[in-house]
């Protein structure tokens, strides 16, 4: 479940900007400074409108930042909240052997850090993107990783998930927590098209700002499938009281089975950011310790209540 960070290329201001001359020349006046480190790349802020992201910690990020690039300036003029959209490419060379992207910087702060507090705004908010996001996909759209596919193809995330947040003492009651896997599990499976997802709406990739959802950053799981992968969402962002404003608001209303599936996704999603949560308490490389509070969180709000 757990996937530890490492890189042997040292990231600099003065590397980003050396790759900045060399390739794009036309950008190279602009001040670089660090903005964040995220799981798969790292963002490096280009004036005040752009950024740079170059991957950093996994083997999969080349080929994440590759789909960004091809599809989400298609996707991007579509969605109410803003996005960061792909503006150059970054060839692969000897000062940097992967490619990088520059692509619009989107201004708030993640919601592991500041997390919603303006629950009806921000279920709207989620509501209206994921409608619009929600969307049949295209013939030779990307297929997820671990994204949006039949929950039967999870059964081994789900079990070893599980089984390591019980070990650490994250889950008090793993039979209620296999209750609503079992629930998920025997929901009706998708029917519909593979709709456009996200694939990846937990805290970090998602902005805030006023108490309110402000931006959604990181497409890199952009894929096509069950929508309830995405639903799941709204456990772990939006706070309590707000998960029944957010299936009103959303188009089409979801249906029961679909919001059993997303129940599932939502232990999956909450298991993941638990054990990276307490990686970082642990002191473990690629642990975030903001990722626990809104996981333990989402767990709490999902063993509340039986169903749906």
């Amino acid at each position: 479940m757990l996937r530890m960070t490492h890189t042997e290329i040292e990231i600099t201001a003065a590397l980003v900007r050396e790759l900045i001359r060399d390739q794009h020349p036309d950008l190279a006046d602009r001040p670089v400074s660090l903005g964040a480190r995220g799981w798969d790349n790292q963002l490096w802020r280009l004036g005040e409108d752009l950024a740079v992201r170059l991957p950093w910690a996994t083997g999969s990020a080349d080929g994440l930042l590759r789909k960004e690039y091809a599809w989400l300036p298609g996707l991007a003029p579509q969605l109410p909240l803003p996005t960061p959209v792909p503006q150059r490419w970054g060839e692969p060379s000897e000062r940097f052997p992967r490619p990088w992207l520059v692509t619009t910087w989107v201004p708030g702060t993640p919601a592991d850090r500041a997390p919603v507090t303006r629950a009806e705004d921000a279920a709207d908010a989620l509501a209206a993107f994921l409608t619009a996001l929600h969307r049949p996909a295209p013939a030779g759209a990307p297929a997820g990783r671990d994204r949006g596919g039949p929950l039967t193809d999870y059964v081994g995330h789900f079990e070893g998930g599980l089984a390591e947040t019980v070990r650490l003492g994250l889950v008090e009651d793993p039979d209620a927590v296999r209750a609503i896997w079992a629930d998920a599990l025997a929901a009706p499976a998708w029917t519909g098209p593979a709709l456009w997802l996200h694939g990846d709406l937990h805290p970090a990739n998602v902005l805030t700002a006023d108490g309110t959802l402000c931006g959604v950053i990181d497409f890199g799981d952009l894929c096509a499938g069950d929508p309830a992968c995405d639903l799941a969402s709204a456990w772990i962002l939006l706070p309590d009281g707000a998960l029944d404003r957010f299936h009103r608001a959303h188009r089409p209303t979801p249906d029961a089975a679909t919001l059993r599936r997303a129940r599932g996704w939502a232990l999956l999603r909450a298991f993941g950011c638990l054990l990276i949560g307490e990686a970082g308490l642990r002191g473990r490389p690629g642990g975030k310790p903001t990722w626990g509070p809104p996981a333990h969180a989402a767990l709490r709000r999902l063993l509340a209540t039986a169903h749906p």
